[in-house]
Order: C-alpha cells, then sequence, then structure tokens
C-alpha cells in the first residue's frame, strides 16, 4: 500500500476509525501521553472554529445569488415538499431528543459560565440583537445568527447583480470550501487526539454516551425515512407510499450510504427519475436542487446534537423555543451542502439560539466528528433518498391531475 497516497487521498471513513481506535487504546494504556496529544484535537477545533463563520457566510450568499426563479410549477412543488420535509424532520428530532435526552462530556466545556434564556421572549429578543449586530463583528465574534441574517439580505439583493458579481461570490465560496475540505483532511488526527484525551480524562464511560448519540441520530433518521415520508408522499400522490419509499431507499438511499456524497449521488438519481419516467424538465432541476437544499438528516444531525449540549448543560427549552430550534435547523440545514460533514459545522448556529459559547458548541462538532462515520452515511442516504423520493411524488401527483 502506497502510505502516503493513502494519507493524502485514502477513504476518511477508515481514516477515521482508525483515529478512533489509536485514539482509545492510547487513551486507556498511556493515559498521560494521551493527554498531551489532546493538543492534535485541539487543533484541529480551533481550524474548524476559525473556518465556519466565513463558510457559512459565503455558502449561504452564494446559493441564494445562484437560485433562478421563473420556473415551471411544478418544481415549486419540489421545493415545497423539500421545505416541509427538512422542517418536519428537525421537529421529530427535537420531540426523539426530548423523549431520548442526550448527555454529552464536554472536555473543557463545563467550566463556562452560561446565563441561559428564560423563555422565548429573551430567545426573541436576544436573536433581534444579534440580527442587527455589525457583519464584521458578526463574523469576527462568530455571531452566527447576524451571519444569516446579513448573508441572506444579501444574497437576495445580488440575484440582480451582474454574473460578474455572482462569479466572485461563487469563487469565494469554493476557495473556503477547499480550505474546509483541507482541514477535514486532518480529521482523523484530531478525532484521535480528542479522543485520547477524552478517554484518558473521563473513561470509557465517554463512548457509551457517544453510542447513544448515535442510536438517537439513526433511530430518528429511519423514522423519517419508513414514517414522515411516506405520510408526505400518501398527502400529495393519495396512494400506497411504500412502493416508492422502498424504490428510492434501494436505488438511491444505499449507493448516497457508501458515496457520503449528495452531490456524487446526483447521476444516481438522475437515472432513478428517468427510470420511473418522470418529466425530464423537473428533475434535471429538482435533482441537483435537492443536493442543496433538501437536507433532511442535516436537520436531524444538527437538532439532536444541540439538544445533547443544551441537555448537558442543564438549560430549560420550553415549547416555543424548541419549534424555534427546528426552523432554525432547518434553515441551516438547507446550507450544509458542499462540504463533508457540513451539516456539524452548522451546530454553532443553533447553539447560538440558547446562548452556548461558539467554543462550547465546537466541542459538541467534535462529537459529531467522532461518530461521523455513522452519522454521515445514515445522514447522505436520508438526503439524496428524499431527493428522488419528492419528485417522483410531485411528478405523479401533476400526472394525476
Amino acid at each position: 500500500m502506497d502510505i502516503k497516497k493513502f494519507i493524502l487521498n485514502g477513504n476518511l471513513v477508515i481514516q477515521i476509525s482508525i483515529g478512533l481506535l489509536l485514539g482509545i487504546l492510547l487513551g486507556i494504556f498511556l493515559p498521560e501521553a494521551a493527554l498531551s496529544v489532546g493538543l492534535l484535537g485541539d487543533l484541529f477545533l480551533f481550524a474548524l472554529k476559525a473556518a465556519a463563520p466565513v463558510l457559512v457566510f459565503l455558502l449561504i450568499i452564494s446559493s441564494i445569488t445562484n437560485h433562478k426563479s421563473g420556473q415551471k410549477t411544478n418544481i415549486k412543488s419540489v421545493i415545497l415538499l423539500y421545505l416541509l420535509g427538512t422542517f418536519l424532520s428537525a421537529l421529530v428530532a427535537v420531540i426523539a431528543s426530548f423523549i431520548f435526552p442526550s448527555f454529552l462530556t464536554l472536555r473543557g466545556g463545563q467550566e463556562i459560565d452560561i446565563l441561559p434564556p428564560s423563555g422565548i421572549l429573551d430567545v426573541l429578543k436576544d436573536i433581534l440583537f444579534k440580527i442587527v449586530d455589525n457583519p464584521v463583528n458578526a463574523l469576527m465574534n462568530a455571531n452566527f445568527i447576524g451571519i444569516l441574517a446579513w448573508a441572506i439580505g444579501l444574497g437576495f439583493f445580488l440575484r440582480k447583480a451582474s454574473d460578474n458579481t455572482k462569479s466572485i461570490f461563487n469563487d469565494l465560496s469554493d476557495a473556503v470550501i477547499f480550505i474546509v475540505k483541507t482541514i477535514i483532511r486532518f480529521a482523523p488526527v484530531g478525532i484521535f487526539g480528542l479522543v485520547a484525551a477524552t478517554v484518558a480524562s473521563t473513561g470509557l464511560g465517554t463512548l457509551l454516551e457517544y453510542l447513544h448519540v448515535v442510536l438517537v441520530l439513526v433511530g430518528t433518521m429511519l423514522f423519517i425515512a419508513l414514517v414522515v415520508n411516506p405520510i408526505i408522499v400518501f398527502l400529495k400522490i393519495k396512494r400506497n407510499p411504500y412502493p416508492l419509499v422502498f424504490t428510492c431507499l434501494k436505488d438511491s438511499g444505499i449507493t448516497a450510504f457508501f458515496t457520503r456524497s449528495s452531490a456524487a449521488n446526483v447521476p444516481v438519481n438522475l437515472a432513478l427519475a428517468k427510470k420511473l419516467n418522470l418529466d425530464e424538465d423537473t428533475y434535471s432541476v429538482t435533482i441537483p436542487l435537492g443536493a442543496t437544499i433538501n437536507m433532511e438528516g442535516a436537520a436531524v444531525t444538527i437538532t439532536v446534537l444541540t439538544l445533547a449540549a443544551v441537555h448537558t448543560l442543564g438549560i430549560e427549552v420550553d415549547i416555543f423555543t424548541a419549534i424555534l430550534l427546528s426552523i432554525v435547523s432547518a434553515l441551516g440545514a438547507c446550507g450544509a451542502s458542499g462540504v463533508p460533514g457540513g451539516s456539524l459545522l452548522l451546530i454553532p448556529v443553533a447553539c447560538s439560539l440558547f446562548n452556548i459559547p461558539t467554543d462550547t458548541a465546537m466541542l459538541v462538532v467534535g462529537v459529531g466528528m467522532t461518530i461521523s462515520v455513522i452519522q454521515d452515511s445514515m445522514e447522505t442516504a436520508l438526503n439524496s433518498s428524499t431527493d428522488i423520493l419528492f419528485t417522483a411524488a410531485a411528478s405523479m401527483a401533476e400526472e394525476s391531475k
């Protein structure tokens, strides 16, 4: 085996698995050395923390400025299904997180003094002040609500800008994505440091916490794929949705599970759409678009891990704040495409609703990276299979009229 090629271009899942295993072994047998290599994990999280605000800002601007209006009416129906499915996924994840609450050992996170909001009015007031924050200040202090507001505003007004201006934002977005991809390549080393230091300082019990989070994530995504999505499709096509659901999961979801990329699975979905005899003018647009904005799995990931941080820190959440979290998670999920582990980098956006500092939120991101071997595969399978599922449902509903 070419070691250099494996390190630079090898399968990231295998590399993270190796880093995870080595971190556990080092934490058990050489705890003092494990605490020292914790620096590698801290550097990895610090790099992600530096890139996340700029990434969110440019991704959202680029996504909105390149949205083309005036498309066929049937496409609007698919987009509405995408948005509805993403919101309901976040809402289901909220319910699952309250029924099966997750608690995490956040190394260093418990030492931070956090003042939780007392209710929905405090949350809304805090959001309003964050929205009107200076954009430079928002970027410098990782005020993700302010970043989100400025990016959406600029994106909508720049839709009428020249192609050259749009191209600049596309290039900037691509450049930051490349930088983040480079950082992600170091994930195995970062995970090695994080896990080694965590096991050395807290013991193997932490891994059981991670297993609980994985079970909540996987269980929620399966519930959405097998219960929520079929209900949505049934309401659209007015007949048994499961033959279509299972076809999409078999022909699209399984492939996406192993490729772990919605974009890479676009050709698979296009071929399946042709096999199902769907309207080409519709699916040629909605399938690539779905790889960008239809992010049910990402909404689940953002919500579950955010509420894991909330439960860990003892923050009380009322029903209105939970609904608001669902909306923020759904909006954040729509901007999670284009980057491996992109949904994890948007966790700080949701955490900011509860005044959770970015440093603590990035510790949660580190947990997400540790379980990403399973989390990202399930997330991509749900995202990609739903792209073709909702496209097919909208097309079938249109044909039956």
